[in-house]
């Protein structure tokens, strides 16, 4: 049994409850080997890292990594993720006519921030996210995900072998450094938590900011809001994570024992399924939710999670979202929709947004 949490209220309450776990020993399905061969959505709830970690190790494993995205390590990265976005707009000005936005601006920049603080070299980066694209589709078969995962874990054992003969100052070395000082860190941890930073630290940017962007040029009254200073470019964002949340749903979470929310009663050994993007859309704690309004009072939202799973780089989310999109719509105040031109979904379920979108300045 799975169950798909969607109100802001439940949500935000099972994912602070510590009779809610991560480790998938914990489900009944799992442990009694009944899970299909080639699940799709097996890599999501078996990776070792701080994805699956519970208590002690998930603290361990989340003090390595942290200190990566202090709010002072953030900042300081400000500047080379304003040079970035300058950059590729200087490229796309270069293009004629139409172009997708999604392909040319939103994924780079942010793969090409994480690929530097990881240490990835250019050439890896397109072929890191094609793999993590389909380990987050809803729509590859058994056998090319379970490709894909041997691929992606091979790629960065690769990426760890490299470091590990020239270390650099990236995060990849710092954690490499970590494993071999004792017991702080596996090798199998070291590949899942590079994993865990690869996926999160692009593909959620890449959807925030094509998501914002789609959002504002649907919404020409909210963009000029902005664009008049009546607004600010944070406003956007933490609408966009509201009104359209980066992450559909992600997998998985488990009942340590039995759990009573409303009327349901969540038996031990049950999964749990965050439905994030039906969160930011509950009316009953967002007023008026399937409107997108820079000026509604702010409200939390859960798209960077709750509690101790909480999302390490939502400041540098921020940061890169508010510099495309304050950037973008500088360089191009007449940007607008391509004409005849369709947004198709992202096949997935986990990954919410849209395969392309294409746009004339």
């Amino acid at each position: 049994m799975v169950w798909a949490v969607t109100h802001h209220e439940a949500l935000q309450s099972l994912l602070a409850d510590p009779r809610v776990g991560k480790d998938a020993r914990l489900w009944t399905t799992f442990r009694e080997g009944r899970l299909p061969e080639g699940w799709p959505l097996l890599n999501f709830v078996t990776v070792p890292g701080m994805v699956t970690a519970d208590d002690e190790d998930h603290r361990r494993l989340r003090q390595l990594v942290s200190q990566a995205f202090t709010p002072r390590r953030t900042a300081d990265l400000a500047p080379a993720v304003e040079a970035r976005a300058l950059a590729l707009l200087d490229g796309i000005a270069e293009l004629e006519g139409e172009f997708d936005l999604r392909r040319h601006f939103a994924y780079p920049l942010p793969m090409q921030v994480i690929g530097e603080l990881l240490g990835l070299a250019p050439e890896q980066q397109d072929e890191l996210h094609g793999l993590s694209d389909t380990l987050v589709s809803s729509s590859a078969t058994p056998a090319a995900a379970l490709a894909a995962q041997r691929e992606l874990n091979a790629l960065l054992a690769s990426v760890v072998a490299a470091k590990r003969a020239e270390p650099g100052d990236d995060l990849t070395s710092d954690l490499i450094a970590a494993h071999e000082e004792g017991d702080r860190l596996s090798e199998a941890e070291l590949v899942g938590t590079l994993l865990l930073m690869l996926v999160a630290g692009h593909e959620t940017t890449l959807n925030l900011i094509t998501n914002a962007v789609r959002a504002l040029l649907a919404h020409p009254d909210q963009l000029r809001l902005v664009l008049d200073g009546e607004q600010p470019w944070s406003a956007v964002v933490e609408e966009t994570l509201r009104y359209d949340s980066p992450v559909g749903q992600f997998p998985l979470r488990y009942a340590r024992e039995d759990i009573a929310v409303g009327d349901v009663v969540i038996r031990r050994g049950e999964a749990l399924l965050a439905s994030y993007a039906a969160a930011g859309r509950d009316s009953g704690h967002h007023p008026d939710a399937d409107r997108f309004d820079l000026t509604r009072p702010p409200a939390r939202h859960l798209s960077f999670g709750h509690g101790p799973h909480f999302c390490l780089g939502s400041g540098l989310a921020r940061l890169e979202a508010e510099t495309a999109l304050r950037h973008l719509f500088a360089r191009f105040p007449g940007l607008a929709p391509a004409p005849g031109r369709a947004d198709e979904p992202i096949p997935s379920f986990v990954s919410n947004s849209v395969r392309t979108l294409w746009v004339t300045v």
